[in-house]
């Protein structure tokens, strides 16, 4: 087979003796002798941290895309390989979409399209946890910077309260404050507010009042169309779009402290609500049936036992109910293969510490980025200004110029912001999966309804259930650890199996 190979090292790497990439292509050349593959190609680099390092790496993986006849890259091991934090995520699409197969000689093992046991679960481990921060990260930033309103005003219709009036000598639509139900708008938060009114009694206040619709046919307001208003945050000065907010230009209604109230107010009636409704079921809406794919519905019966059982909306089929219990001792048996021992343990924190150094080196180069591009808008406004002042250019210029700019500022933290929320999902999710890993069912039998709820979405995939038995599928990386034989040495290094 044909084979390229990629020795890299960071600046700082390169101190040490043994780990220059001199050292490494010797040591690859020597393992591609052993195994008789054809070396075609060498890339070899040193770096330092920063966005360079992926225009080095995506070179290699454009080679490996146009060389179709490249099967085979050799590298040190995981670290060497993946050196930057989104580089686990590219090997793994060339991993199963172009049949790459990544030998990680140091480490003593290799994986392919095919990869199963003790490899398969500290790859896909890693690429897990990576694809996780990668996603958060995104965020579809680009598609919400296209709805995002660029000057600050609501394109869409407004909400009750306002009116949308079009000026006749420019032709542009504003939005004003509808004098006739504002105070209206207001009085429903201020009532609200008191705590004395349910969303029903406050529904039926404004009715009293006279508030009505802007519609054509004028009519009075429903409960869900009162909640919308008591939960929209433009009439304090911010617009939602896709549950982020950003401020709008137009004259709010009430002022935040008091919108903050009622949020307060709604979410402790919703606690009082839950405390006297049902309990949720531990497999409400996450289980489907097996014969008719109708999702599998739960009751309780008399016996005080909650049981599983499929609606047969579809018509009848071969399905029969089966006490709760039964699936949750199921779902305990499974867990029981997902515990791994102590030292593999420990094998599989050193991993993810190297993936959490990545991701931090990652982000710091991104927040570099834009830090840099962020003052430079600053420095250009702070001139646009100065011109300004002693009117070296008209204010329609200014106007024009500076809108582009505080737009691309707000922007920019915007993307301050996803990272940030994006380092927190991640550091949960590696807390999460070293903690499913070493106590996975004492989590589940300990955990509360919800939490179990929660364990079992971030584990299966495709439950059903036939007759008594629950058909599953694990999801990456956990599917690996049901077969796993720890007796084995974790990584099943070279000097292992000459033992």
């Amino acid at each position: 087979m044909k084979a390229v190979i990629l020795a890299r090292v960071s600046v700082k790497d390169q101190e040490s003796f043994g780990h220059s990439p001199e050292a490494q292509v010797a040591r690859l050349k020597d393992y591609a002798r052993k195994h008789r593959f054809e070396i075609i190609k060498i890339f070899s680099f040193s770096e330092s941290i920063g966005p360079k390092i992926r225009k080095k790496f995506e070179t290699v993986i454009k080679y490996l895309i146009d060389n179709k006849d490249a099967g085979v890259l050799l590298t040190e091991n995981i670290d060497r390989a993946t050196r930057n934090f989104k580089d686990a995520v590219d090997l793994d699409e060339m991993r199963i979409n172009n049949r790459l197969e990544i030998h990680f000689v140091q480490d003593g093992f290799y994986i392919n399209e095919n990869i199963k046991g003790n490899q398969a679960f500290i790859w896909e481990a890693k690429v897990f946890l990576e694809k996780q921060f990668l996603n958060r990260l995104a965020g579809d930033v680009k598609r919400s910077y296209k709805q995002k309103i660029k000057d600050g005003k609501w394109k869409n219709k407004p909400p009750i309260g306002y009116l949308n009036i079009k000026d006749k000598e420019t032709g542009r639509s504003n939005i004003i404050i509808d004098k006739d139900r504002a105070f209206f708008i207001k009085r429903a938060f201020e009532d609200y507010s008191t705590g004395n009114y349910s969303m029903s009694g406050i529904t039926r206040r404004l009715k009293d009042y006279g508030l009505r619709s802007n519609t054509k046919r004028n009519d009075s307001l429903h409960k869900s169309q009162i909640h919308h208003i008591l939960n929209n945050p433009f009439y304090y000065g911010n617009m939602r779009i896709k549950n982020d907010l950003y401020p709008h230009g137009h004259k709010p209604i009430i002022d935040k402290s008091l919108f903050d109230k009622c949020q307060e107010v709604r979410e402790r009636s919703s606690k009082k609500t839950f405390k006297y409704s049902t309990k949720p079921f531990v497999f409400k809406g996450i289980i489907r049936c097996a014969h008719c794919g109708c999702m599998v519905s739960t009751d309780k019966k008399k016996d005080k036992s909650n049981y599983l059982f499929c609606p047969k909306y579809k018509g009848e089929c071969d399905s029969i109910r089966i006490k709760e219990e039964e699936i949750v001792e199921q779902i305990n048996n499974i867990l029981k293969k997902l515990v791994i021992p102590e030292k593999v343990l420990e094998e599989m924190a050193r991993h993810l510490k190297y993936s959490n150094e990545n991701k931090e080196q990652f982000q710091k180069a991104q927040k570099k980025i834009i830090y840099i591009e962020d003052n430079k808008s600053q420095l250009i406004l702070e001139g646009l200004l100065n011109k300004r002042l002693d009117k070296s250019i008209a204010q329609d210029e200014y106007d024009k110029k500076a809108i582009g700019l505080k737009k691309r500022q707000y922007e920019l933290n915007d993307q301050l912001k996803k990272i940030s929320e994006a380092d927190e999902n991640y550091s949960m999710t590696i807390v999460s999966l070293l903690n499913i890993c070493s106590r996975a069912p004492e989590l589940f039998e300990s955990s509360r309804v919800e939490q179990k709820r929660e364990l079992i979405d971030l584990l299966f995939s495709n439950l059903q259930l036939r007759g008594k038995r629950l058909e599953y599928k694990l999801k990456k990386p956990f599917d690996t650890l049901v077969d796993m034989d720890f007796s084995l040495n974790w990584l099943d290094t070279e000097d292992s199996k000459s033992k």
